[in-house]
């Protein structure tokens, strides 16, 4: 820990292991099911303990569409297959769904024709968007075979509440899971040709009133400007690393940095979300909707925390990120836990309903399992797999998920960096956001999506101002590191900073307009122009080709755009330099 200041030596000092299992048995002891009484007493001892610190605290309610699976069963013949039905899937319609099943493996797409009129069996976790595909192509409903476990999961992409216009893509047919055993009495079933089957699924879905719990320490010098360090409290089953080691966590990082508020420069709020399980981020979503002007001109960075401390959690280096926060995380992840620090992009996922407001983003969860031929982890490792990482543990939505999953070390550990990569964003004179970074992941995605279009589309003003846009923020990052900076100086450049965010982040991160959300669903970088690589198979002159073309005009006009406005940002950066140091002639 020899690049530690003094002081950041002194906060990680203070996290304590037994304050944070304390916290963290506190809060898993119940159920949380969004929007219940058990829930809600989670909320409240959290809003206590904060109170305790000498935080202020807000506790709000909002209505919210919430989906609580109720009854599952599964009858193959006169067999009773144990199972459980999933958040936002459809309850079956007047009593059970009886059809013939077919057993397809592991999804793909060219398996889909076999599933028309088909109770589909297919291997893996319940995924939104393989269910969407299986209800294109007609299928009557659909059985996932989990694992050792059944995986709790929710199985729509529609971030948040619904609207009016997006509530079409709930998910339309009835949707199961079972663990090994039982898709073993199942494919025995189909495979001697004993394929009918009878399905029944009650799901409670409805306008819920859910709980937000905020709190927030105030700063300095930018008081007005925070950081936002949030997580979800609701849970599948007793949740004690999903999500109560990440509450205690938030928890014990409110205890510590309550004792440093004089050396914080910027404020830090607390957000505590419901809705996050069974809402599909709901919570987050509707406090973004309510609170976006105040968001999108305050809020520094977003901090996220989920599902840390787990028990064999080892590998930190591939926790998300973005190009312009992972300066932060290789920091602190090196010195902390001696690995270098990768990062890896982030699917439009846990409750990042920030990037329409333009806020940069660091972190999701901390330390994940290691890859390994664990039998009882390879259906989770399909949905978390990185390059050494393989997600939060075989108990992750499972009933399993207890305290005995939790590493005091490993809790410690985790909110240690937590805190420090915090009170950096907190306390640096100017915030520590790479744009440069961010230019240039940008750049090398530009240059990619022209390589595959050819001559289909132009992307040379794009390009252009880009290679503008990386030479002025060349110039001025030297300038931001300079020690004679006034309090003004630093609030001005800051300031522009962020105004570089509010631009760069959409661009990169948001599909649709920047006032919606879009689906929960992985996310190519500039995904305006992801539909590039559909036109790079297109033919020239046909009808499907020019309606493509069309799209994509205006799509690169709004990268331009969102571009333009970051490069007016940029030289505003260099203007503050310069009138410092005198080299400014106004107008």
């Amino acid at each position: 820990m020899e690049n530690l200041t003094v002081i950041e030596r002194e906060i990680i000092s203070h996290i304590d292991a037994n304050q944070l299992m304390d916290f963290n048995r506190e809060i898993a002891k119940e159920v949380r099911l969004s929007g219940s009484e058990e829930e809600l007493r989670a909320f409240k001892f959290a809003q206590k303990t904060l109170e305790s610190f000498g935080l202020e605290t807000e506790l709000s309610f909002h209505e919210a569409y919430i989906s609580l699976p109720r009854k599952a069963s599964l009858k193959v013949g006169d067999i009773d297959v144990p199972c459980i039905t999933h958040s936002m899937a459809p309850s079956t319609i007047e009593g059970d769904l009886l059809g013939e099943s077919v057993y397809i493996g592991d999804y793909s797409d060219d398996k889909l024709s076999l599933c028309k009129g088909k109770i589909c069996v297919v291997e893996g976790i319940a995924s939104p968007e393989v269910i969407a595909k299986l209800s294109g192509a007609g299928t009557l409903a659909a059985v996932f075979i989990n694992g050792p476990y059944t995986h709790e999961m929710i199985v729509s992409t529609v971030w948040g509440s619904p609207t009016a216009e997006n509530i079409s893509q709930m998910p339309k047919i009835p949707v199961v899971s079972v663990n090994d055993d039982s898709g073993e009495i199942l494919k025995k079933s189909i495979s001697e040709g004993k394929s009918q089957v009878e399905l029944h699924t009650e799901v409670e879905t409805k306008w819920t009133a859910i709980p937000t719990l905020i709190a927030e320490i105030k700063g300095e010098e930018e008081p007005e400007h925070f950081v936002l360090f949030s997580g979800h409290i609701d849970s599948w089953h007793y949740g004690a690393m999903d999500n109560g080691s990440a509450n205690a966590a938030m928890l014990e990082v409110a205890r510590v940095l309550s004792k440093y508020k004089e050396h914080m420069k910027r404020s830090i709020r607390f957000a505590f979300w419901s809705g996050h399980s069974h809402g599909r981020y709901a919570g987050s979503q509707a406090y973004c909707d309510k609170h976006r002007e105040e968001i999108h001109e305050n809020c520094v960075m977003h901090f996220y925390v989920d599902s840390v401390g787990g028990k064999g959690a080892t590998i930190l280096s591939e926790s998300n990120c973005m190009s312009e926060t992972k300066d932060i995380a290789s920091l602190y992840v090196k010195e902390l836990s001696g690995q270098d620090y990768i990062g890896s992009r982030y699917g439009k996922y846990a409750d990042q309903s920030f990037w329409g407001a333009g806020v940069p983003s660091l972190y999701m969860g901390m330390s994940e399992q290691r890859l390994s031929n664990d039998p009882m982890s390879q259906k989770v490792f399909q949905v978390f797999a990185g390059k050494e990482a393989g997600g939060f543990g075989w108990w992750w939505h499972t009933v399993e998920d207890t305290i005995d999953k939790i590493d005091p070390d490993n809790l410690k550990r985790d909110c240690k960096i937590y805190a420090l990569s915090i009170f950096k964003v907190l306390s640096d004179p100017i915030v520590p956001i790479n744009q440069l970074a961010a230019v240039q992941e940008i750049k090398d995605t530009i240059k990619n999506y022209q390589e595959v279009a050819g001559d289909k589309i132009n992307l040379d003003l794009t390009m252009e101002r880009l290679n503008e846009l990386e030479e002025v923020l060349t110039k001025a990052q030297s300038n931001l590191l300079s020690s004679g900076l006034s309090i003004e100086d630093r609030k001005e450049l800051n300031k522009r900073i962020m105004g570089i965010s509010r631009n760069l982040v959409p661009l990169n991160y948001v599909s649709t307009d920047i006032f919606e959300h879009d689906a929960a669903i992985g996310l190519l970088p500039i995904p305006a122009l992801s539909s590039i690589n559909r036109i790079a198979t297109l033919e020239k002159g046909t009808h499907e080709y020019y309606l493509l073309s069309t799209s994509l005009i205006r799509q690169i006009n709004k990268v331009n755009y969102f571009i333009k406005n970051a490069l007016k940002e940029a030289y505003n950066l260099l203007t503050v330099n310069k009138k410092r140091s005198g080299n400014y002639v106004g107008n």
